[in-house]
């Protein structure tokens, strides 16, 4: 599992703390980081104590409350609070994670919250994914057929063509294995990366689509596709349990069944 860990030399010191409220029945630390472009000064790690017993069970729960409560300035994504959008994903406990999935009591020790790492950051735990959904435009990841669709406008496939969808559709483009990538960090303008190799596989898998052999083409490159090594952090961090991995690994099977046809 990808630990976020701050080297000795690092420019992120100790910043604020904000101490819990008198009378504070369960207290707990959050350690946060905090940097924006517009102060001039250094990331640093603000300390938040809150009182869990007045508090929801997870670390978003925990966020809005210390935004809402203590500090104004706090900035983070978050919409849904289900684990369907993908925004609140951030680097919780050493771990890529949703926060809204993310139950406090399961954190030992103060709560340690950083934005998803090797990303540039906007401000505080907000990442830059620009480049992120460029790639994922890049895959074209809509359906793509010649064939008009019948009368009523349905495309039917079987349970059998419709399952093999599952462990695929779920993804929420939170970007937590990506960031969790070794081979993502160091080739993030060439590499596509787990999530967005997911996202192809998902319409390369799906019998409605008649693009497949331009997908595989288009996939087919020496980095797009096989800067993976397989070190399989991405299934391991990804909050949705999927496995990214196997879905590379049904990618390079199809190219070299292609290529050997």
């Amino acid at each position: 599992m990808v630990e976020f860990s701050l080297p000795p030399n690092s420019k992120v010191k100790p910043g604020r703390k904000n101490p819990a409220p008198s009378g504070a029945k369960n207290p707990r630390a959050f350690k946060i980081y905090r940097w924006s472009a517009d102060d001039g000064e250094n990331p640093r790690l603000d300390s938040y104590e809150i009182d869990l017993a007045d508090c929801g069970p997870m670390v978003l729960d925990a966020l809005i409350k210390i935004k809402n409560e203590v500090d104004s300035t706090l900035t983070f994504r978050r919409s849904c609070r289900e684990g369907i959008c993908g925004s609140c994903a951030m680097n919780i406990d050493g771990t890529n994670t949703l926060a809204c999935l993310k139950p406090i009591d399961e954190i030992k020790g103060d709560v340690k919250i950083h934005p998803l790492p090797h990303m540039p950051v906007v401000k505080d735990l907000v990442p830059d994914l620009t480049h992120f959904y460029e790639q994922y435009a890049s895959i074209k990841p809509w359906l793509r057929s010649e064939t008009p669709p019948p009368e009523n406008g349905e495309r039917p496939q079987s349970q059998e063509e419709r399952a093999l969808l599952d462990g695929l559709y779920e993804c929420v483009l939170c970007a937590s294995c990506s960031t969790a990538c070794p081979s993502y960090w160091w080739n993030d303008q060439k590499f596509l990366g787990p999530a967005i190799l997911l996202q192809a596989y998902r319409w390369v898998a799906d019998s409605r689509d008649e693009a497949t052999q331009e997908r595989l083409d288009e996939l087919d490159d020496v980095f797009k596709l096989y800067r993976c090594h397989t070190i399989m952090n991405c299934a391991k961090t990804c909050p949705k349990h999927l496995n990214p991995a196997k879905a590379i690994g049904e990618l390079k099977k199809l190219i070299a069944a292609r290529d050997r046809a």
